[in-house]
């Protein structure tokens, strides 16, 4: 017996045959292993390094949304990797959680349903080389994939898997932050994820009715697992592929995985259809090196033959950085108390009041509001995001034992570009992750900006009624007006919001269907595929692009795109954003 899980066990020959082979239980192999399996006639198997959650006795740390810290650096779950010293960020390695886990990183992360502006996928269709990723073409598996508890309209879904609700936790600040966006001459939006981004308002998340997290394990696998026909493989590290022989210059096909399981002994698993690799932007370009797959000279260097040379695999890397701008609170209204161990009884009782319910403030991620904004005149989209909490977060992990509030804001769209590269031929060694933060200079004066805004925005009347004395961080002696001040704190002080992405970019590594360059059979379907990074948190679009590959590798037409009932534009833009920030 290979593995277990609470709900079915999986006997691995030596050479187990399949369909498909998806690798990686993450988001997006999730939503495959389901859409593929629907199909009776085909033997789905997927590939996981982690493990079942279900069943263990720290299940709830994955279903319950306000324990969402307790993941980001239990490596029982995460692969609670670093990168390496960024050299613009006085040589700091950065945080990098990732999703270790049936479900991946949507089982750890922040439960944020963003899905992106409209223009993001614009620029996908019309800049980017990928035909066919519009938003009129991709709103469509954005509502296949949701179902939303304010009912379905043209933007929201509501017969989908993955459960999306509003933050209820009543709280003030929620509404004061808000407030202070709009006073400080920015929009409301009443759906971010609708026709108007820009602007202040209540955030999605996804949290199911009864309190818990919906990661995509949830939504997705657990439903294909009860399937005769998938089959899923956990704590299986994956190796590399097997490709059959074949005369030079001619398109490669692979034949099989090697794996090694929970035990060190290698597998072999082998596909008669398609290689499926969904590890997501740091695990899906280190396989594809492991095997064969990137730049010659590179692989070489780490005595790996080549097999296919691309020398895009596992560059391009990109990622959301942040920073936290704090305030102590003057009112008892923060999650101060139960969030932390100073007031036992009342985090006893918030916990209590889940497991017996699923309600109340551990049925919350909360951030129940958020903000886009533009920075600067000239920007034609937001490229800017708000995170709001009602508590302060010290060293990302744990909440300042006193009341008070912050915002999380970053850059949406930075320049500079980062790398994905391997420490060795070893699969169990850890990759060098390296997001190249702020190597380019605009990246630094977007975050300065950006800055001032929050600052202004965190000081207006709606939030000054909750100020005590003066701001946490940066420091009241802070010099807003010095750019020097300013890059200082920012290299200092900020955060990966981990969003890596774009490491085996369509155009560069794959083609708009997914489709390898030089193979046959194998495809990426993951963050790692995204031409470019998205306005927002990465869950959302990284299920919507799963959802419309699968269509493709199952041979069925894409859904008809979406068209405005009243044939007006499908998205909404400040009409002179060319000439005003707000």
């Amino acid at each position: 017996m290979f593995s277990q899980s609470p709900l079915r066990c999986l006997s691995v020959t030596a050479a187990s045959h399949f369909d498909y082979i998806v690798l990686g239980a993450g988001s997006a192999g999730c939503v495959l292993a389901n859409r593929l399996s629907e199909d009776p006639h085909v033997k789905v198997a997927v590939v996981e390094a982690g493990r079942w959650h279900r069943g263990s006795w720290d299940w709830w740390k994955a279903a319950m949304p306000a324990a969402l810290t307790f993941n980001l650096a239990n490596k029982k779950y995460n692969w609670d990797y670093h990168t390496v010293p960024q050299r613009h960020m006085n040589n700091r390695r950065l945080h990098q959680p990732r999703g270790k886990m049936t479900g991946g990183s949507s089982g750890i992360n922040a439960m944020v349903y963003v899905r992106g502006h409209a223009l993001d996928f614009e620029r996908w269709a019309l800049e980017e080389g990928c035909p066919g990723w519009s938003y009129r073409d991709v709103l469509p598996y954005f509502k296949k994939s949701t179902t939303h508890e304010m009912g379905e309209n043209l933007y929201r879904g509501g017969n989908g898997p993955v459960h999306v609700r509003r933050g209820a936790t009543g709280n003030e600040l929620f509404k004061a932050f808000v407030d202070a966006g709009v006073q400080a001459g920015y929009p409301y939006t009443a759906d971010m994820n609708g026709k108007q981004q820009e602007g202040f308002g209540p955030m999605d998340m996804t949290v199911t009715a009864d309190g818990k997290r919906c990661h995509a394990g949830l939504a997705y696998l657990n439903e294909a697992s009860k399937r005769p026909n998938c089959s899923v493989i956990t704590r299986a590290m994956v190796s590399r592929l097997v490709w059959e022989h074949s005369p030079d210059g001619a398109e490669k096909r692979c034949v099989g995985v090697e794996y090694i399981d929970h035990v060190g002994e290698p597998r072999y698993v082998k596909a008669s259809r398609e290689i499926i690799l969904a590890m997501g932007a740091v695990g899906t370009p280190q396989v594809l090196n492991l095997s064969g797959v990137g730049d010659p000279d590179y692989l070489r260097s780490l005595s790996i033959d080549p097999v296919i040379s691309n020398q895009n695999v596992g560059q391009n890397l990109q990622d959301h950085l942040e920073f936290y701008v704090q305030y102590l609170c003057s009112k008892p209204v923060s999650l101060y108390p139960v969030a932390t161990w100073r007031y036992p009884h009342l985090k006893a009782l918030t916990g209590i009041e889940w497991f017996l319910r699923g309600k109340g403030l551990a049925a919350s991620n909360h951030f129940d509001t958020g903000g886009f904004i533009r920075t600067r005149a000239g920007i034609r989209h937001p490229d800017f995001q708000f995170h709001f909490i009602p508590g302060c977060v010290v060293g990302q992990l744990d909440f300042l034992p006193h009341h008070g509030y912050q915002a999380h804001g970053g850059t949406m769209r930075p320049r500079s570009r980062g790398s994905i590269k391997l420490t060795s031929k070893d699969p169990r060694d850890e990759p060098l992750i390296d997001p190249n933060f702020l190597a380019v200079e605009e990246d630094m004066k977007d975050m300065r900006e950006g800055l001032r805004r929050t600052i202004e925005i965190m000081e207006q009347p709606a939030l000054r009624d909750y100020y005590m004395d003066s701001r946490l961080s940066p420091a009241a002696d802070f010099n807003l007006d010095s750019d020097e001040d300013c890059d200082r704190w920012i290299r200092n002080s900020s955060h990966s919001a981990y969003h890596l992405s774009c490491t085996a970019a369509m155009g560069k590594v794959v083609d708009e269907h997914g489709r390898l360059y030089g193979a046959s059979n194998v495809r990426v379907v993951d963050a790692s595929a995204m031409p470019s990074m998205t306005s927002g948190n990465l869950n959302a679009p990284t299920l919507m692009m799963a959802e419309k590959f699968a269509d493709h590798i199952r041979g069925r037409p894409y859904l008809e795109p979406t068209q405005a009932d009243n044939g007006e534009s499908l998205w909404w833009e400040n009409a002179n954003w060319q000439t005003e920030q707000r």
